[in-house]
This record gives C-alpha cells, sequence and structure tokens, in this order.
C-alpha cells in the first residue's frame, strides 16, 4: 500500500473490478454499470470510509438497491415519453455485445436467461468470490435460498450452454 495514496484508492482498487462485475448485472445497460458503482461508493464511504473498513457487502447493496431505483425511474420517464411520441425505431438496433467468443456470448446469454434471483446469487458466488453466508446477508435471504438459487442456476447453465452451442446455425465462409 502507498503511504501517500488515499484509503480509499487502495480499497477501490481491491473490490472495484467485483463490483463493476455485479453492477453489469444489476443493470438494465451494461453502459450504466459504471455509474452505478461509482454512486454507490460514493454513498456508502461517505457515510462508513472514514475508517477505511467498508465492507464489501455493503456497496453491493448500495448497487442493487439504486439499480432498482434506476429501473424504476426509467419506467416512469418511458412511460411520460410514451405519452409525447411514439418509440424510436432505432432504438433497438444498438447491439451492446463486446464479447466476440461463441462461448463466452452462449454463457453470458444464458446467465441473462436465468431468472434475476438466480443471476444475482450466481454472479456474487462465481465472479465476486462472496461466500454463501456473505451473500444471504447481502441480498437479505437465508442460506438455504442462496444455496438453492446457485444450484438451480448451475444447473441451468449446464442444461442451456452446450444445447445453444450446438443450436446455432454454422455459417461457412469461402
Amino acid at each position: 500500500m502507498n503511504l501517500t495514496e488515499p484509503i480509499w484508492k487502495t480499497w477501490f482498487a481491491k473490490h472495484g473490478g467485483k463490483l463493476l462485475l455485479f453492477a453489469r448485472q444489476q443493470a438494465r445497460y451494461p453502459d450504466d454499470a459504471e455509474d452505478l458503482v461509482q454512486e454507490a461508493f460514493v454513498r456508502i464511504w461517505r457515510l462508513y470510509g472514514h475508517t477505511g473498513e467498508v465492507s464489501p457487502g455493503l456497496v453491493y447493496r448500495a448497487i442493487r438497491r439504486l439499480a432498482i431505483d434506476w429501473a424504476r425511474s426509467l419506467d416512469r420517464r418511458k412511460i411520460r415519453e410514451d405519452k409525447v411520441s411514439l418509440d424510436s425505431p432505432l432504438s433497438s438496433s444498438f447491439d451492446r455485445s463486446l464479447e466476440k467468443d461463441e462461448r463466452k456470448q452462449a454463457l453470458l446469454r444464458a446467465v441473462e436467461k436465468l431468472p434475476k434471483e438466480q443471476g444475482e446469487v450466481l454472479t456474487l458466488k462465481i465472479w465476486s468470490d462472496l461466500t454463501f453466508d456473505e451473500i444471504a446477508r447481502t441480498l437479505d435471504l437465508s442460506l438455504n435460498t442462496v444455496a438453492s438459487r446457485y444450484r438451480y442456476a448451475l444447473q441451468k447453465l449446464k442444461d442451456s450452454v452446450p444445447r445453444e452451442i450446438e443450436d446455432k446455425p454454422q455459417t461457412h465462409t469461402l
């Protein structure tokens, strides 16, 4: 740790990547994930950061709640805009996928198709390295619920990813 570096930078360097991954899963749009992380982090750090011992679970919870608030806000905005004009036909034409590898794409599609509750647990367990106990506290769930959601998510991924790759039409270029 650099003695001249602020405590928050050290903390964020340690946890930021995992928080961003979780935020991507929570956000409606991948581009919102960084904003969710920043806002949640700043809010929590202002409350508890003076000690330098902020629990990542607090930030995960703040990200989740902010994502819900943002989604509600987007829904209200869409209703207002729909009253004024028709939806733009261009809105669905933007491809937000950055992954090019077919297996990764299939896995990402399969994770996106999971029920939200299972996707949350899977993301926190695999990519954020949280224990079932930490996930249970973060999501306000029982340990058994967390474990079963994780198990169901893994089974659905196991069943759907190979099938999706096999079902994809083969394109050959000469």
